[in-house]
């Protein structure tokens, strides 16, 4: 009797602590992988940048570093029409097939600042913090816990208009991206003491983290790797990915007209690589016109039809290998998905007028983040749900949150920080 009630008290004891979480002092450290468009990127113009015009070649930008640096994302005057135009032009990725990888148009040179540091994560845009704002509220939360920023808490921004390929293909930057990513996690590991760290990542952030995973051996993951807590990861693509390559997508910058951006959100090789996985979204009609459906075993087609034809080859020989074969291995270190549901997302698009895809679609909504669709953000509970993997993984889901107030929100951020915190107090190793 003494023994069942002993044992009763430490499951109750057990399942207390795991609702009031303590982090250790000594914390396992973190790395923050953001999203797409999530930290600042800046750029230079070399003697062989060709301006489309006069203005974007002389007041764009009106502030420069030394060295001509200036920031390309984000800049404010992208509002304005004629200055859209230049940083469209000046974001543009080129993918040359000869080399088979993409590169900056020529005559731009472009660099990611505080490689390292939450410097760059914090807000776009420095001088307009409160209306650019991303990670700070994240990184402040993480402050109140004891982390520290180049001690115990490292940033890994990243261009994000470029990604990753198949095997067999090169992708210089974002195989770079990588290298950058695996030697702070090292150079974390070894600052506190050989503590493996833990990741986190938003949105886009977290495929990359996943490629980093599966592309080192299980022995440095088990080794450097204590846990991996992905926030609103879009593991099977978005249907809001059709959308932005047939008609553009302002992102919620006002003021901005689609079609001016529609050509450079073409061309981001991440785009791309964001499309809807045929694995996860099947033989659903994904977009209709008046002429044809698609699902997302149809978006070569797709692309070809909204008059992207030069986004076919890289799409098929350099993105579907990777989606259908390589994304979504599970990589046997422990993984959090956290989710926002309930939140109207893009589910299926319907041109119905004159003007084609140069028209914004009726859209008809569903679950999901109000970016991801809820099947992509359960992709890999879906995936791995036979068993077979040896993975743990755990889904959080947070009614109401939204694909990027995940990162300020109250209810989420005591969330993230609660697994954080028991993460580092190793609850159930210590009790049980």
């Amino acid at each position: 009797m003494k023994i069942c009630r002993l044992k009763l008290g430490i499951a109750l004891l057990a399942i207390m602590l795991l609702h009031t979480c303590q982090p250790s002092t000594k914390l396992h450290p973190v790395i923050i992988v953001p999203g797409s468009g999530g930290n600042q990127l800046e750029a230079r113009l070399t003697s062989s940048y060709k301006p489309t015009s006069l203005l974007c070649n002389r007041w764009f930008p009106l502030i420069k570093q030394k060295e001509g640096w200036f920031r390309l994302w984000f800049d404010p005057s992208v509002m304005l029409p004629p200055f859209t135009h230049c940083l469209a032009d000046r974001l543009m990725l080129y993918y040359h097939q000869d080399l088979d990888d993409y590169c900056n148009a020529p005559g731009i040179e472009t660099r990611v600042p505080h490689f390292g540091s939450t410097d760059s994560l914090l807000c776009l845009d420095p001088n307009l913090k409160a209306v650019t704002e991303y990670m700070a509220p994240l990184v402040q939360s993480l402050q109140e816990i004891g982390y520290i920023d180049g001690e115990s808490l490292f940033g890994a921004p990243y261009d994000f208009r470029y990604g990753l390929a198949a095997k067999g293909h090169p992708c210089k930057v974002g195989s770079k991206f990588l290298q950058d990513l695996k030697q702070v996690i090292e150079k974390a590991s070894s600052q506190n003491g050989g503590k493996p760290v833990i990741i986190l990542s938003h949105s886009l952030g977290g495929l990359f983290a996943l490629q980093l995973l599966n592309r080192n051996s299980i022995s440095w993951r088990k080794k450097y790797i204590k846990h991996f807590i992905a926030l609103s990861a879009p593991w099977g693509g978005s249907v809001q990915l059709m959308l932005t390559l047939a008609s553009g997508n302002t992102l919620g910058v006002p003021f901005v007209d689609p079609l001016l951006v529609r050509g450079e959100q073409r061309s981001s090789e991440t785009n791309i690589w964001l499309l809807p996985n045929p694995k996860i979204f099947g033989t659903n009609e994904l977009v209709t016109t008046p002429n044809a459906t698609y699902s997302s075993y149809d978006i070569p087609q797709f692309l070809n039809d909204i008059g992207f034809p030069e986004g076919v080859y890289p799409y098929e020989s350099r993105i579907l290998p990777l989606i259908l074969e390589e994304g979504l291995i599970a990589p046997e270190v422990p993984i959090t998905c956290i989710i926002g549901s309930g939140v109207e997302t893009a589910e299926s698009l319907i041109y119905g007028g004159n003007n084609g895809f140069d028209e914004q679609p009726t859209v008809v909504n569903g679950d999901g983040d109000g970016t991801v669709n809820m099947a992509s953000l359960l992709a890999l509970e879906t995936m791995w749900s036979n068993g077979k993997e040896n993975q743990d993984l755990k889904v959080i889901r947070l009614h109401g949150v939204s694909h990027t107030s995940i990162l300020k929100q109250d209810i989420a951020l005591d969330e993230i920080i609660r697994e954080i915190s028991c993460i580092n107090s190793n609850v159930m190793s210590s009790v049980l």
